[in-house]
């Protein structure tokens, strides 16, 4: 559903925003990246089956750099499902190790940011619902919450 109105996402208690990737630095090397793509599917397939780990949403993107960003209850619920020995990431993690180890095929990276209410806003305008505002409660963006310093107060 596209939402023609201005749309705002609002979060009450503190989130994780995770954003990881991959760039193809030798993309005639499939055997090498390959896998490594294809591990990711399996894990968001793996979350959204078991929302108890604390996935909320995630958006991705594909070119010579895939970017995948990934919204969570917290940082320990993302900590916590890193290192679940029973997980689709840990295999996923040994098998780059293993796979790539003194290559330059495939380069992997990440970030991690613990965002509070009041330090974050945002607006959607003829669009679905997506990123922050698949994880969060959308609504409408009036009054206050159509320019971004009054959703910047109004999410404290």
């Amino acid at each position: 559903m596209i939402h023609t109105e201005p749309m705002t996402s609002r979060m009450e208690t503190p989130f994780a925003v995770f954003l990881i990737g991959m760039r193809v630095n030798r993309p005639l090397h499939v055997h090498r990246w390959l896998p490594a793509l294809m591990a990711m599917p399996r894990m968001l397939k793996e979350l959204y089956a078991h929302p108890e780990y604390g996935l909320l949403s995630h958006e991705m993107w594909f070119s010579r750099n895939v970017i995948v960003v990934q919204y969570w209850r917290s940082f320990e619920a993302l900590m916590n499902y890193a290192a679940a020995k029973d997980s689709e990431h840990l295999p996923a993690w040994k098998a780059f190790n293993r796979d790539n180890a003194g290559t330059d095929v495939l380069g992997i990276w990440h970030e991690t940011y613990v965002i509070a209410p009041g330090s974050y806003e945002n607006v959607y305008v003829n669009m679905p619902a997506f990123g922050l505002g698949r994880a969060g409660r959308l609504v409408q963006a009036r009054s206050e919450l159509r320019w971004a310093p009054g959703r910047m107060r109004s999410a404290s």
